[in-house]
């Protein structure tokens, strides 16, 4: 994001009150229609649904500088998502009316939302193909591929490593397989050289 978008963000949010969540709270659980916007000040959250049969499915995952629950916000979309702390989070929450108030007064910090937006629905298609096609080791690897993208920094043999705490369970959850079947494909993945772990954070290598 851009350093002025961000600023001009920051000073929006932060004239109202900050709230903490510890790793694993749910902040805004499904059905329940949340309380305003949140700005992550810190930490990353996750956006997930549950399964008829109880499965996870991880949609995404929101960094320092994102917001949300902005379908609601802007939308009238009834929220039927939860959303959960990843790691300790701190938040900012403003009252709904205010930040469309803002938004429609602000029309750079609008157009980078609406940037934001499209490439993330261009990575929930790709996401959707792979999910209805691809094989488990291409679900797996185009999911890190995303997240080194979005969380990652350069390691120090041209790999990308994953600045975000992930479990198999977490993959699991990201790509619609059973943390077994995940368990499996990245010890396959490793032995390719694809992937591997540098002080317990995944890196990827990825193809040109």
């Amino acid at each position: 994001m851009d350093e002025n978008i961000l600023e001009k963000l920051e000073q929006f949010f932060s004239q109202y009150k900050s709230f903490h969540f510890k790793k694993k709270d749910t902040i805004i659980n499904a059905q329940e229609t949340p309380k305003g916007v949140y700005f992550i000040k810190s930490g990353n959250v996750r956006l997930y649904s549950i399964s008829s049969e109880g499965q996870e499915l991880t949609l995404n995952i929101f960094k320092p500088g994102s917001y949300f629950s902005m379908m609601w916000a802007i939308g009238d979309i009834p929220n039927d998502y939860y959303f959960q702390a990843m790691t300790p989070v701190e938040v900012w929450l403003a009252p709904k009316a205010d930040l469309v108030g803002y938004l429609k007064k602000e029309p750079e910090v609008l157009f980078e939302l609406t940037r934001r937006i499209l490439i993330g629905l261009a990575g929930t298609l790709r996401s959707t193909e792979l999910l209805l096609f691809g094989k488990a080791s291409d679900k797996i690897y185009a999911v890190l591929v995303t997240l080194a993208k979005r969380f990652g920094q350069p390691g120090k043999n041209k790999e990308t490593v994953i600045q975000l705490p992930l479990t198999h369970q977490d993959i699991a959850n990201l790509t619609g397989l059973t943390r077994e079947t995940v368990s499996l494909e990245i010890k396959r993945l490793e032995r390719k050289g694809t992937i591997g772990y540098q002080k317990k954070l995944i890196f990827v290598k990825i193809s040109p």
